[in-house]
Formats: C-alpha cells, sequence, structure tokens
C-alpha cells in the first residue's frame, strides 16, 4: 500500500539520500498538500482515535476550572491570555470557557489564542466556539502569543511533534534514517557515522528518541511566562524520567498501522518525555510541578464530586456514560489513560503553585 505524500517521499529519497525520522514526520504530518492533519477531521469514532476532551465534557470543566483557580490566586489580573496548543476540533476550549463563564470577571479579562496549524480543524473549530467568548484569535505557531499574563493548555500536543531516533550499535549511537530498500519501498536503516547525542548509556540494539522541535517549543513557552507571568499544563502519554525505547506508532481508525505503509493516511505519534520538557522549563527560569499521572490529577482537581452533580441530573444511559467516561479517564492498568497519561504543570516563580500538584 502507498499514499500520494508515500510517493513524494520515494522520489526525494531516491534523489537525496535517506531522511531522517525528524523530516518524515513533520511531512507525513504537516505537508501542505498530504499532511495528514492538513486534510482531515481525526477525532472521535468516526475518526482515527479519542482524546480526553472527546471522551467527556468533565475534561474540559475540570481544566477550565484549573485555569479560574489560577487566576484568582495570581490577584486576578485584568487582561490575561489563555493559549490552546492543537485544540482539536475545539471541544476542550468549549467546556473550559463554557464551565468558567459564570466567575465573575474572568471572561472579561480573557483573550484566546488556538495555535493550529491545520486549516481543516481551524474551520470546525470556529464553528464549535462561534459563540463561546468574544475575543478568540487563531496563531500558526507559539512565536506571536499575546503579551499577556498567560495560561497555557496543551493536551495532546506534544506527543505529535517530530523526534529523531538513535540506535546503539557495537560502533556508538547510529541515527536511525528512512530510505527504501530493495523493493522500493520506504525502510528503516542506520545512518554510517556514529556519535553520541544525547547520552551515553545502553546496550546494543537500544533506541534513544529525542525530540528537539519539543524541546524548542517548550523554551519559547517557557520564556513567554518567564517574561509576561502565567502558567501551562501540558497533558499527554508519556515517560516521567528519560527512558530507552521505540515508541514511534502510528493510528488509523482506532488500530495500529505500520507507521511507513501509508505517509500522511495515519496519525503518527510517541511518547513524551516529560522529564526533558520540565527541564526546557526550568532552564528558563520556570518553576515546574511534576509530572503526575492523569488519574491523579483528574481526581485532586474534583472529578468524583463533578462526576456525582451530573449523575444526579442523569438518566438511566447518560448515568452509564458518565460513570464510563470516569473509568476511562482515570484509568490505573499500564496501557490505561489515567496510568499512561502524565501532567505537568510550569510556571512563573510569582505564581502560585497549580491546583493538583
Amino acid at each position: 500500500m502507498t499514499s500520494p505524500l508515500g510517493d513524494d517521499l520515494k522520489r526525494i529519497i531516491a534523489q537525496e539520500g535517506p531522511i531522517s525520522l525528524e523530516r518524515f514526520m513533520a511531512l507525513a504530518l504537516g505537508d501542505p498538500r498530504y499532511g495528514y492533519y492538513m486534510t482531515r477531521d481525526p477525532f472521535g469514532a468516526s475518526g482515527d482515535f479519542t482524546t480526553s476532551p472527546e471522551i467527556s465534557q468533565m475534561f474540559g470543566e475540570l481544566l477550565g476550572l484549573w485555569c479560574v483557580d489560577l487566576w484568582l490566586r495570581a490577584g486576578s489580573p485584568a487582561a490575561l491570555s489563555l493559549v490552546e496548543l492543537g485544540p482539536g476540533r475545539g471541544t476542550l476550549m468549549s467546556d473550559m470557557l463554557r464551565a468558567t463563564k459564570a466567575v465573575p470577571g474572568f471572561h472579561d479579562a480573557l483573550t484566546v489564542t488556538l495555535v493550529e496549524m491545520s486549516p481543516v480543524l481551524r474551520e470546525i473549530q470556529k464553528t464549535t466556539l462561534r459563540d463561546a467568548h468574544r475575543a478568540i484569535d487563531w496563531a500558526q505557531d507559539v512565536s506571536s502569543l499575546p503579551k499577556l499574563p498567560t495560561l497555557i493548555v496543551a493536551n495532546e500536543f506534544f506527543d505529535a511533534l517530530p523526534i529523531r531516533q538513535y540506535q546503539k550499535q557495537k560502533t556508538g549511537w547510529h541515527e536511525r534514517l528512512i530510505g527504501l530498500n530493495a523493493a522500493g519501498d520506504l525502510a528503516f536503516g542506520l545512518a554510517h557515522n556514529s556519535f553520541t547525542p544525547v547520552s551515553q548509556r545502553g546496550e546494543d540494539g537500544d533506541i534513544l528518541e529525542y525530540s528537539a522541535v519539543g524541546m524548542m517549543i517548550m523554551e519559547d513557552l517557557a520564556s513567554h511566562l518567564a517574561h509576561y507571568g502565567g502558567a501551562g499544563l501540558a497533558i499527554d502519554y508519556g515517560y516521567l524520567e528519560t527512558q530507552i525505547g521505540d515508541t514511534l506508532q502510528a493510528m488509523k481508525a482506532h488500530a495500529f498501522v505500520d507507521p511507513l505503509e501509508a505517509p500522511g493516511e495515519a496519525d503518527i505519534t510517541t511518547h513524551v518525555d516529560f522529564q526533558r520538557l520540565a527541564h526546557a522549563a526550568r532552564e528558563q527560569g520556570l518553576a515546574t510541578q511534576g509530572p503526575i499521572t492523569q488519574a491523579d490529577l483528574l481526581e485532586r482537581l474534583g472529578l468524583a464530586t463533578r462526576a456525582e452533580t451530573l449523575l444526579k441530573k442523569a438518566n438511566a444511559e447518560q448515568a452509564k456514560d458518565i460513570s464510563s467516561a470516569v473509568a476511562r479517564l482515570t484509568e490505573r492498568t499500564p496501557q490505561g489513560m489515567g496510568h499512561l497519561f502524565k501532567a505537568l504543570a510550569f510556571h512563573h516563580s510569582s505564581w502560585p503553585v497549580p491546583a493538583g500538584f
């Protein structure tokens, strides 16, 4: 099986030689013509995967109240920028804004910015958020955020950023590259030259992943918060501490597929290294809290109490859905969302420690 982008990549490799996984991911997800996120709505039961905001409104409501609590304890600044990175369909921001609408002064202080590169998803977000708030803007990246105290929410954002992979051999660490096999299909191989990209540890065959893109974005966000004040919350699946291992995965129609099989037709992600993210934030002068599991965060923010409130007004079918959502969001099995997903808070040292941490 191939794809239009796959054919383009084969031509590039035939002309230029093997490419990095970082370049492959950037094109597979963001190519203007054929990139996965540029051409479709991938969310929900009819898409390729489901995120926490799509599972239950409670997720967004609790994060909205997380923002309000910080704003109040920071002295209720009269002007505040609320930023979401990779906002999907706009469901999370919609729930956050609805849950906070009754808080006196909060919406009056807000300027909302959605950082979204996909033209398809931007249009969906505009529809979802049509009546949610008076001032919603869109940005292509994090370089032009409003020069205000800022609250940042990034749910399942860092996992989709390009990475490089390095494999340990007897001769040292070699970068994994994508080239063509004898049949002319995309295939992994190793660079001839060896070096130590990040770490010298590891045994033969071990794979080390590193996202320079993710680190640069975190540095930019942290620099912004260090200058203007505020806090951020990153929620994603990943490691509490840096680990060795190959976490590259692709998903289509809620099933795992070969990442190289049909580029542009499947979501491609990797696990987030929260230890490195936190280090990047601290390097810019921020304080960090966590990471903790998603289950711990949601439970500390009052998920059980919110569910009880909803259950009082629910019919039998709604009650089943609410209970199922709570269980799914907080499941603590190794592959359950409550355990696999982690939450990291990063904030200006003068701002209060965020709720849940």
